[in-house]
Parts: C-alpha cells; structure tokens; sequence
C-alpha cells in the first residue's frame, strides 16, 4: 500500500511541475513586449531626424512582418513552435524594442509621416517650350 501511495505522490507531483512550466512558459509570450526595449540600444535614435526615423520604422516594420511571416510558417511544421522559438524569437524581440524605441524618438521629436507625392498635372508641350528669342530661334 505504501508503494502505491508513493507512486500516485509521484504523478500528482508531475502533474503539478508540468503545470507550473506551463504557467511559466505562457508568461514569456506577453513578457517580451515589456523586456522588448532592454534588447535595443535606447540612445541609437537620439540624433535621428524625422525623415532618417521615418525610413526606420518603415524598416522596422517591414522586419517584423518578415520575421512574424517566419515564425508562423515554421510553426507549421514538425516541431515547428520550438524551431520558430529558437531560430527566429531573439530577432523579433530585438527588432520589436528597435520600432519601440524609434517609435519614441519620432513622438519626442514630434515628427509627422510625410504625405505621399502628388502627381503633378502634365502639362502641354506647347507650355513648356522656351520662348523664341529676337533672332526668332528657341532660347537656350
């Protein structure tokens, strides 16, 4: 009776350690928004303008879509979650806390997106041309 007992205490403690690691492992997903900047160098931006800081974030963003689109499709094969975790989590946690980090630069710094480029209406040849010059030939 008591080596049935001590077994059962067994598997009941495994039970109990399988669980905690669980807990555990769940909280690093939502820890690495917050640890995120702590893998960044905060001074990098300090004396970035606002259009060097918007060609980053445009980076930066673009970086982690990339990195993002990675992690999932390794996830989808076998042993996918720890492929994903090892070859591609430390580089989307320091990319992350770089976008953080520009992305407190642009706000300290005020700066706003630049709007797109309008397209200037054509305009006519006729418009364009130089106008003729006493000797009656196109100016240069």
């Amino acid at each position: 009776m008591a080596v049935s007992s001590c077994s059962s205490l067994r598997g009941f403690c495994a039970l109990i350690a399988l669980l905690a690691a669980g807990v555990a492992l769940s909280g690093c997903a939502g820890m690495s928004e917050t640890i995120a900047p702590a893998f960044a160098d905060p001074a990098k931006y300090e004396l970035y303008d606002c259009k060097q800081l918007e060609t980053e974030r445009k980076n930066l963003a673009n970086r982690t879509a990339d990195l993002q689109r990675l992690m999932d499709k390794a996830q989808t094969g076998a042993g996918g979650a720890v492929v994903s975790e090892l070859a591609y989590r430390n580089d989307y946690v320091a990319v992350r806390g770089q976008a953080q980090l520009a992305e407190d630069a642009w706000r300290r710094n005020k700066c706003r997106e630049t709007p797109p480029e309008a397209t200037l209406p054509a305009t006519s040849p006729a418009a364009t041309a130089k106008p003729a010059s006493k000797s009656g030939k196109a100016a240069r």
